[in-house]
């Protein structure tokens, strides 16, 4: 069985920052599950409207949970113009261009992130190699291939990276999955995570970790087999 780890690498950097994870088994992915239940898309659609009271300003990267993020992305190496997943999508709601469906355990966690303004991503733990690591990339160099993309972008040094014994799962902490390890409709085991680096929104966090389980088992069987907040004194689980 694989674990997940958060390396002392990124705890040394944020030893206040929160991950809430899911683990799902048995899930039903396919869009058959969209006939059963419409409400997925429901669900996305009243998100992606009660995302605009995050947008409490202009431009967005001062609204405070979008600037956070902008702190916490100066704290590794990275890219010009790599943003945290949470700005990508609140960026679409401030220009008009709604988030739409994409498979139906996107959905959720998409429709998750929006209700509150917290980064939330997904795996298929099937295609992990090895354990899957939350760390500094000392050297980069790791294969990744981003969604969309057709050349392996290898991570840089110094960068803050989900990592596995093949490459880099998600680069920059939470800005772009690779098409390895993505969510599709043949996923049937789920790796989901939710991550916060401001400990003011600790109660956040945790409401969004209860509505992404109780959805998921709701709409997509299977069964949630593991709930837990990692953090400093917690940094290790088994998937």
């Amino acid at each position: 069985m694989s674990k997940f780890v958060a390396e002392k690498s990124f705890w040394d950097i944020f030893p206040e920052a929160e991950i809430g994870i899911i683990v799902l088994k048995g899930i039903d992915n396919t869009d058959a599950v969209y006939d059963e239940f419409p409400e997925i898309k429901t669900a996305l659609e009243t998100a992606n409207e009660e995302a605009e009271k995050f947008i409490t300003t202009s431009p967005l990267s001062k609204c405070s949970v979008v600037s956070v993020w902008r702190e916490a992305f100066q704290k590794f190496k990275k890219k010009k113009g790599n943003r945290a997943s949470i700005e990508a999508l609140l960026s679409r709601i401030d220009k008009g261009n709604a988030v739409g469906p994409i498979n139906p355990l996107v959905d959720i966690y998409n429709a998750v992130s929006l209700t509150y303004a917290l980064p939330v991503g997904g795996e298929d733990a099937d295609t992990f190699v090895g354990d899957l690591r939350l760390a500094i990339s000392e050297e980069g160099g790791d294969e990744f291939l981003a969604l969309g993309d057709e050349e392996n972008n290898p991570t840089l040094p110094g960068e803050l990276c989900y990592l596995d014994d093949k490459g880099a799962v998600c680069r920059c902490w939470n800005w772009r999955d690779g098409q390895r390890t993505m969510l599709t409709g043949e996923t049937k085991n789920a790796f989901l995570i939710i991550e916060s680096a401001d400990p003011s929104r600790h109660d956040d966090l945790l409401a969004a970790l209860d509505l992404l389980g109780e959805n998921a088992e709701k709409y997509l069987g299977g069964k949630m087999t593991s709930k837990v907040l990692i953090n400093s004194e917690n940094p290790i689980m088994e998937i």
